[in-house]
């Protein structure tokens, strides 16, 4: 996915990608897409490369970048929809087929792999970073006006004091502020479950693990001791979303019987979480065909939410897994 600008000085453009993570995590915060984050960073690239004599070094590199990826932002974002998951869209419904529907008006949340817009070396800043990428902490910033969004993403998240920022908008320190308690206000209206989650220790690992082989095996026994009893899951493009082990076992042992005998590749890490990409056994008898990327989030006492993104042709080569696997 990362690319590079075309540029007549091999100096100006190593500069600007040494803010290309930093820039790929604060678009896609505001556009909630990997694919759109990175049009929106060359975009940013792109214009800064044209402007570049007139940059006369008044602001830092970084509060002129991040400049100019607002602007290219907020035009992305002018009369569109905002992106959202299935809990965004209602209620919680039964796992019976008939309440599987793909609304073609929605424009969903998208993950994005760790690795591109991993900027911290701290391990603490790592983990702060993470969480301001979980995928309901993302889903709840896209119910922000995206003035809101910005203030909010760069002052909670990066952390920019109001100064900053106002310079940054060609406002005033007292309307980004205003801005920000709007903001933290609507925030307080979609509230995000789990709102952090454990360090990846040794007992989160086995705790995956055991996740890993209970679906391999798809052995129910297993996946009750893994899986919490308030779990959640969701399959974007689907609009069905279950809440409860319970419901979840009566789909994957129901209706999603195909699943079983699938197998799991790791992918690293998606929006801060565990990613897997399944696989189910291909319907010709050879090999196994892409399925979903399973997101998984951890939490002390088991499996706390997955989320299987089906759209497995946009999304694996994003993560590097391949669109076949050989028996």
């Amino acid at each position: 996915m990362k690319t590079s600008i075309s540029t007549r000085d091999g100096d100006v453009g190593q500069e600007l990608d040494q803010h290309r993570a930093e820039l790929t995590a604060y678009c896609y915060r505001m556009l909630a897409s990997p694919f759109e984050a990175e049009d929106a960073v060359q975009e940013t690239f792109l214009r800064a490369f044209r402007g570049m004599e007139r940059f006369e070094g008044r602001a830092a590199m970084k509060t002129w970048l991040h400049r100019i990826a607002t602007n290219v932002c907020l035009d992305m974002l002018r009369g569109r929809t905002h992106r959202v998951r299935p809990m965004d869209l209602g209620p919680a419904r039964e796992p019976i087929e008939s309440n599987l529907n793909v609304p073609t008006e929605v424009t969903w949340l998208e993950p994005i792999p760790d690795t591109l817009i991993a900027t911290q070396p701290d391990p603490s800043e790592i983990a702060a970073s993470r969480e301001s990428v979980r995928l309901a902490f993302v889903a709840a910033l896209q119910h922000l006006p995206p003035r809101q969004r910005a203030v909010l993403i760069l002052c909670e998240v990066m952390q920019w004091t109001a100064n900053e920022v106002a310079e940054l908008l060609d406002t005033s320190a007292a309307s980004v502020n205003s801005a920000l308690q709007r903001a933290r206000a609507t925030l307080k209206t979609t509230p995000i479950e789990n709102p952090t989650r454990p360090a990846m220790d040794e007992a989160q690992r086995a705790l995956l693990a055991r996740y890993v082989e209970a679906f391999e095996r798809y052995d129910l026994t297993l996946l009750t001791k893994v899986i919490r009893e308030d779990a959640h899951q969701s399959m974007p493009p689907y609009d069905l979303w279950l809440s409860g082990r319970d419901d979840m076992f009566r789909w994957w042992f129901g209706v999603g019987i195909g699943c079983k005998g699938s197998r799991l590749v790791p992918a690293g890490t998606a929006n801060g979480s565990p990613a897997y990409g399944q696989y189910k056994p291909s319907a010709t008898g050879t090999g196994y065909e892409p399925w979903a990327l399973q997101v998984i989030e951890l939490t002390p006492t088991g499996v706390g939410e997955i989320t299987f993104f089906l759209d497995t042709q946009r999304i694996f080569p994003l993560f590097g897994l391949p669109l076949h696997l050989d028996a």
